[in-house]
Formats: structure tokens, C-alpha cells, sequence
């Protein structure tokens, strides 16, 4: 697998309101994910670098027959524990309460962010709309089904949903934010803007909004105008770890390789802060060289991003 890897925006990976434990990426300026992509080091498409446990043996499961004998709602703590397992036991999981009630929005949102989670957008989506049959208004929904076009490349669909959003909540920052992300990717750079504007209006200096201005900024090349941006979104008492890998993407790309040392051993392991310098590293020297293979204008190639690279040889 190359070293190489997709930018993905910070505001994505907010989750709003129910799952935080299994955040997934969003938007994306490059193509789509495999969907059996191994889950990348510092900020993942899964599990957000958080520890998870296994779904705990007295969950509601399957019986072995594939019938539903075996099978009961899920209580607050059980769907709680659930919410602390992997992404691929959440899905199992959320799975098969969702086939006990394909109505329930609940369920319905837990499923289609553990489906996006393990890079399964196309379903996520469909789950996701799949209940907004049922509360087309539900704005976690709206927000997870335009996560999941925007993750899986199809961003022109997640357009319709968070404009739906920006009507039934126009203060909320989240939905403008994804979509400038969503506007970006189908190459609507200045509505992009415009949405981005408004989020921060709404939220002034808000960390996940400067870091998707800032990496539109790097994705056609203008590294020295998106480290302020970058530098101001870190500064933010609740930056993620995102934002500081990105700076120190963008840090590292122009030769600031110090600096971006310091962060990327602020937050990840030994062995991935290595790999990721190095990569840093050949990278940085290949642009002074004139590559331009290395922070590749948006007009001809995905920007690409370390901060998913896997650990040595990766």
C-alpha cells in the first residue's frame, strides 16, 4: 500500500451528538477508500485512536440458527457497551438490533456510523436513508448520511441533506462546515468558502473549520497559507489530534521538520511517529527537489496525507 494517503477534513470527523466512540472521516478531496483499508495510525477512519473493547458476552446476539430466538431489545447499559467495541463488533451488533426494528432512528444512526467506521460508505448511506424514511427530519441522521456520500466520494449527494440540516438548525455550525467539505469535493470552491464563512460566524475560530480551510488551502498547494490557519485551530483548547497532525503535515512538508517532530511525538507511538517522520522527511526533501508528486495542485491529483500512513512499511 503507498505511503501516500487521502486528506481527510477534521469537521468530518466530529460526530455530532450520539456515537464518539467510532468517529469516521468524511471529506475527502481524493477517491474512495477500500473498504478493507487497514485502519490508519493517529487519526483513523474507526476508532479515533481510542482504545476499544470487545462487545461484552451477555449482548444481545444471533442465535445460531439465524432465527431470532436468541434475540431481545437491547438495553441502555448493553447498546453503552456496545458503543465501546470496535467498529466491526458495533456493526454485528447494531446489526442485528436494526433488523429487529429497521424503524428505530437510533439504532439506525449507531449502525450507519459503525458501517462508515470500516469504510463501508455505500451502506452506511443507505442505512442512513433507509430510516429517514421513517423521520426525515432527524438531523443525526441527515448529518450521517452526508458523512457517508462525503467519505465515499459521492459528495453531491450529501449536498441535499445538509441543506435540509441548515434549515431545521440554521445555527449549527456542523452542517455549513460539511458542507464546504461537500462543495469542495464536487469543485464548488467558492460556495465551499461561503459555507465555511458562515460556520465560523457561528462558531468564531472554531479548530474543525480553520482545519478544512486550511487543508483546501494545501490541496492546491498554498502550504504557507494554510499553516496560520492551522497553527490558529491547534491553539484551540479543544483542537483534536487531527488538527495537530495536519499542522504538522503541512509544517513538515515545508522543510519545518523540527516542529512537526515535536507534534507527531505529542500524540502518536514511538514506532508511527518514526514512520510517519521519515515519510515527512522524503517527502519534504522531494518537494525542495520540485516534485510534483508531493503536494500536487487539486486540478491534478488528490492531496495526500501522512497522517494515515500505517506504522514502518506501511
Amino acid at each position: 500500500m503507498s505511503r501516500h494517503r487521502l486528506f481527510v477534513f477534521a469537521a468530518a470527523l466530529a460526530v455530532s451528538g450520539l456515537v464518539t466512540a467510532a468517529p469516521a472521516s468524511a471529506g475527502l478531496f481524493g477517491g474512495k477508500p477500500k473498504a478493507d483499508a487497514a485502519p490508519a495510525s493517529g487519526v483513523t477512519p474507526s476508532v479515533s485512536g481510542n482504545t476499544q473493547t470487545s462487545v461484552t458476552t451477555n449482548l444481545p446476539t444471533m442465535s445460531d440458527d439465524g432465527g431470532d430466538a436468541a434475540f431481545h431489545k437491547a438495553s441502555k447499559d448493553e447498546i453503552a457497551a456496545a458503543l465501546r467495541a470496535d467498529p466491526l463488533a458495533q456493526s454485528a451488533f447494531f446489526t442485528n438490533q436494526f433488523d429487529h426494528a429497521p424503524d428505530d432512528p437510533q439504532m439506525g444512526l449507531y449502525l450507519s456510523n459503525a458501517l462508515r467506521a470500516l469504510g463501508r460508505y455505500d451502506q452506511a448511506a443507505d442505512i442512513a436513508h433507509r430510516v429517514l424514511l421513517f423521520a426525515p427530519d432527524n438531523v443525526d441522521l441527515l448529518l450521517a448520511a452526508a458523512r457517508a456520500h462525503i467519505a465515499g466520494d459521492d459528495a453531491f449527494l450529501a449536498v441535499a441533506p445538509l441543506q435540509h440540516v441548515i434549515e431545521l438548525r440554521p445555527k449549527d455550525w456542523t452542517a455549513h462546515s460539511l458542507l464546504g467539505v461537500a462543495y469542495q469535493q464536487i469543485k464548488r470552491p467558492d460556495d465551499a468558502q461561503s459555507e465555511w464563512a458562515a460556520a465560523l460566524k457561528l462558531s468564531p475560530d472554531n479548530p474543525d473549520v480553520l482545519t478544512n480551510i486550511a487543508m483546501a488551502k494545501a490541496a492546491g498547494g498554498d502550504l504557507a497559507g494554510a499553516e496560520p490557519l492551522l497553527r490558529t485551530a491547534a491553539a484551540q483548547k479543544d483542537a483534536s489530534m487531527q488538527v495537530r497532525q495536519n499542522l504538522a503535515l503541512v509544517l513538515g512538508l515545508q522543510g519545518k521538520l523540527s516542529e512537526a517532530e515535536r507534534l507527531l511525538r505529542q500524540d502518536l507511538p514511538p514506532q508511527q511517529a518514526d514512520a510517519d517522520l521519515a515519510w515527512l522527511q522524503q517527502a519534504s526533501a522531494a518537494r525542495r527537489a520540485g516534485s510534483a508528486a508531493v503536494a500536487p495542485a487539486a486540478s491534478q491529483a488528490p492531496i495526500r496525507s501522512w497522517a494515515s500512513v500505517q506504522a514502518a512499511g506501511g
